[in-house]
């Protein structure tokens, strides 16, 4: 059963403690002049309840009309849905600040001793539609299951590692579409590790001695069910020489197969049907490059490339808890907006997640500049 949010419960009930998790109505209201989402009293009294609104409309999966009628119901404002819409529309930077100061607030905290970084992106596409409307570029803590970068592009924003910062000694781990000289060049200059999935002929490999690596031919004595590695170099985009290592291990026959069958279909459905014998053959391999020390064996290199499927189940959970595969609105501006709103309210279920075992008993934080009611004495 498809259950949207009970905006009664939002507007009425539970809308206080939702911005004391934003920072507290304070920082909200600052982050809504800054940003000019906000800028004086027009049938709407405060910025936080503007937020409500945008929250009610986005969230809660109400049209405009919807939402207009609600907020008058409750008292809120006495507004038409295109007045919400025009309102709306300027509030894009605002969702974004905030959005920056959730995931600041995380990565300013205390790191484990291993921080490990998953990375990748999905598509979101609008109501109707049956191409990519915008991209979501993600990074996720693999420790406390939590986001800690995000990136909204529109559909031409590509895969790329340097869209992110690292620490020194974090390890990044990303898929086939990250395997690039100058986004792995990216992590090795800013001191930490990659692990990514690479293509056979995707980045031009060398030996140590800077000799060219047939790869295809190096593989073929790799024994079965059996990790092996290779030391390997490539060139920067600068020139810069990158040592790593390729961490390889076979598939099994049924797995290579399967691979290889999808290579053809795929030629076939771009008419492409001169295939790559090599293709085929490194479609039997799975084969990962990483420049994290020689003590992380080719064995836990791949186990920890495993890992990377948390990060697509991280985007399952968003599209199929939040509905952010669905977008009701084509518009640009609305479109960022609304899908700011459900990263917001995403950001805030993992960390009720994360703080569940040590949060404080009333189930939200009080803001510092909070003011303390004081009683007289009754004698």
């Amino acid at each position: 059963m498809n259950r949207r949010v009970d905006a009664r419960e939002w507007i009425q009930f539970q809308w206080d403690y939702l911005v004391a998790l934003l920072g507290g109505a304070a920082k909200v209201t600052r982050l809504a002049y800054e940003t000019v989402a906000f800028t004086r009293k027009r049938k709407i009294e405060k910025a936080t309840d503007l937020l409500r609104l945008i929250f009610t409309w986005a969230v809660a999966e109400r049209s405009l009309r919807e939402t207009a009628a609600l907020a008058a119901e409750v008292d809120l404002a006495d507004v038409s849905n295109v007045a919400l819409l025009g309102r709306f529309r300027r509030a894009e930077a605002w969702l974004g600040a905030l959005l920056g100061e959730l995931l600041a607030a995380r990565n300013d905290a205390p790191r484990m001793a291993i921080s490990i970084r998953l990375i990748d992106a999905t598509s979101i596409s609008c109501r109707g539609s049956k191409n990519t409307d915008r991209r979501v570029h993600l990074t996720m803590s693999l420790g406390e299951n939590r986001t800690t970068g995000i990136e909204l592009t529109t559909e031409r924003g590509g895969e790329s590692l340097e869209r992110f910062t690292f620490r020194p000694g974090e390890i990044v781990i990303g898929d086939r579409g990250y395997a690039t000289r100058k986004g792995l060049a990216h992590v090795a200059r800013m001191g930490a590790y990659f692990i990514v999935r690479a293509k056979w002929g995707s980045i031009p490999l060398e030996d140590q001695a800077g000799n060219p690596i047939d790869l295809v031919a190096t593989l073929r004595d790799l024994p079965e069910a059996v990790a092996g590695e290779f030391a390997v170099q490539f060139h920067g985009p600068e020139g810069q020489v990158i040592a790593c290592r390729l961490a390889v291990v076979r598939k099994s026959e049924p797995a290579a197969e399967h691979e290889r069958r999808k290579i053809l279909a795929d030629a076939r459905r771009h008419g492409h049907p001169q295939i790559d014998a090599r293709s085929l053959e490194a479609a039997g391999y799975i084969f990962v490059l990483t420049n994290a020390p020689v003590a992380l064996s080719a064995e836990s290199v791949l186990d920890l490339y495993r890992f990377r499927w948390q990060v697509e189940m991280k985007f399952k959970t968003l599209k199929s808890v939040l509905h952010l595969s669905d977008v009701p609105t084509r518009n640009g501006e609305m479109l960022n907006v609304y899908i700011f709103a459900k990263l917001i309210v995403a950001l805030l279920i993992e960390d009720l997640i994360h703080n569940a075992e040590s949060f404080s008993p009333w189930g939200y934080p009080i803001p510092a500049n909070s003011l303390v009611a004081t009683h007289s004495a009754v004698s």
